[in-house]
C-alpha cells in the first residue's frame, strides 16, 4: 500500500499500453482512411466495448464489422481481449517512437463531436449495462461480498477508505453519506465515526441487505434512490463516500458532481474505486459497467466539480487489479 500528497501522484501503467510496434506508418494511416473506423476510435475513447455492443451502437452487422475491426487491430490501434464467449475491444495506448504522433492522432479524432445517431446508440447500450447491473444486485444481493472478493480485498480498500476518512477534517463529523453501501458492512465503522449516516442505494435488494446488516444502529439511515435524488431534497454532509461504487454506475462523472454539490463547505469526498483494467470478464460476474478508471481521470472529473485532490492511496490486489482510494475536498465556492 502506498500513500502520496496530492501534487505526488504515483503513476499507474494502464491495461493495454502499447510496445513497440512493427506495424508500417503506411499501414497505420491506411487503417485512420476510413470514415466508419474513425468512428469506431471516437466510440473507444474511453470504454471497451464487446463486438456486438458495437454492432448495435454502429447499426451494421457483425460480419460487416468485423473487417474494420480486424484493420485497426492490426494497425496497432485497437486492443481485441476474449472474454468466454464476447471479443472486447479498446483503444491502444500509443507508446514507442510513436507516442506523441498517434496521441495527437487521437487528440485530433475526438475533437471531432459524435454524430447524435452514435450518441444514441452509446445510451442504448449503457442503459442496457445499467440494467443488467441493478438485475446482478438484485439477483445477487446475498452473494455480494463474494462476487467482489472475486477482484478485491474489502477489508484492504475499506481500510484505507477509513484512513483517509480520518483526514478529512479536525473537526467531528456530523453527517455523512454512503453512496451504494452495498451488504452494509461499512456501516458499523461509519457509525461510530459520525453522527448521522445515510444509506444510499438505488437497488431495494441490497438496500435490504444494508439493512439487515446494520441491526439496531440508531444514527442510520437508509434512502432508496441515487445522487439527483438527495439533491432534490436540499441534503447536505461533511463526508461523502463512494467505495467501489463509481464502475457500477453509468455516469461516473456525474456522481462525482452531484457528491460535490452535496458536500458542506471543506466537506470531503472519499473514492475507493479500481484502476483501469482489461479483464471484462467483471462485467458478466460482479455487474460492472466500468473496466476501473485512470486515476488522472477521477482527478480531472473531481477538479470540474470544484474539488481538490488532497491524498491517495494505490493497493495492488490479484488478478493484476489495483485499486485507488482518493481523498478529495470541496473548493468553494462550488459552482
Amino acid at each position: 500500500m502506498q500513500m502520496n500528497q496530492a501534487a505526488d501522484i504515483t503513476p499507474f501503467a494502464p491495461a493495454g499500453t502499447a510496445a513497440e510496434t512493427d506495424v508500417p506508418l503506411s499501414g497505420v494511416f491506411k487503417a485512420l482512411g476510413d470514415p466508419l473506423r474513425l468512428q469506431i476510435l471516437r466510440l473507444l475513447k474511453d470504454d471497451s466495448l464487446s463486438v456486438s455492443e458495437l454492432c448495435d451502437v454502429v447499426e451494421l452487422r457483425q460480419s460487416a464489422l468485423s473487417h474494420h475491426l480486424k484493420v485497426l487491430v492490426q494497425a496497432d490501434l485497437l486492443v481485441r481481449r476474449r472474454e468466454g464467449t464476447a471479443a472486447f475491444y479498446r483503444r491502444q495506448l500509443p507508446a514507442g517512437e510513436r507516442a506523441e504522433l498517434l496521441a495527437r492522432v487521437f487528440e485530433n479524432i475526438d475533437a471531432e463531436a459524435l454524430p447524435s445517431a452514435l450518441k444514441q446508440g452509446l445510451t442504448r447500450v449503457q442503459a442496457q449495462r445499467e440494467q443488467n447491473s441493478l438485475m446482478f444486485f438484485r439477483d445477487n444481493s446475498d452473494r455480494f461480498r463474494e462476487q467482489k472478493e472475486l477482484i478485491a480485498s474489502w477489508a484492504d480498500y475499506t481500510q484505507a477508505a477509513l484512513h483517509l476518512l480520518e483526514r478529512c477534517s479536525g473537526r467531528s463529523i456530523q453527517t455523512l453519506l454512503e453512496i451504494g453501501p452495498g451488504d452494509g458492512s461499512l456501516l458499523p465503522a461509519l457509525s461510530s465515526r459520525a453522527k448521522q449516516v445515510v444509506a444510499l442505494d438505488n437497488s431495494a435488494a441490497m438496500l435490504e441487505s444494508a439493512k439487515t446488516t446494520a441491526g439496531d444502529l440508531a444514527n442510520v439511515t437508509f434512502e432508496l434512490g441515487d445522487t439527483q435524488h438527495m439533491l432534490a431534497q436540499n441534503s447536505r454532509f461533511d463526508v461523502a463516500m463512494a467505495n467501489m461504487v463509481l464502475h457500477h454506475t453509468p455516469h461516473p462523472e456525474h456522481v462525482i458532481a452531484d457528491s460535490a454539490q452535496l458536500l458542506n463547505p471543506g466537506g470531503c469526498l472519499v473514492i475507493s474505486e479500481l484502476c483501469a483494467h482489461d479483464q471484462a470478464w467483471a462485467r458478466e460476474h460482479c455487474g460492472d459497467l466500468w473496466l476501473g478508471f485512470e486515476p488522472a481521470q477521477l482527478t480531472a472529473w473531481a477538479h470540474d466539480a470544484g474539488l481538490e485532490n488532497r491524498a491517495e492511496l494505490f493497493i495492488a490486489q490479484r488478478n493484476g487489479f489495483q485499486i485507488q482510494v482518493r481523498l478529495f475536498q470541496r473548493r468553494d465556492p462550488i459552482h
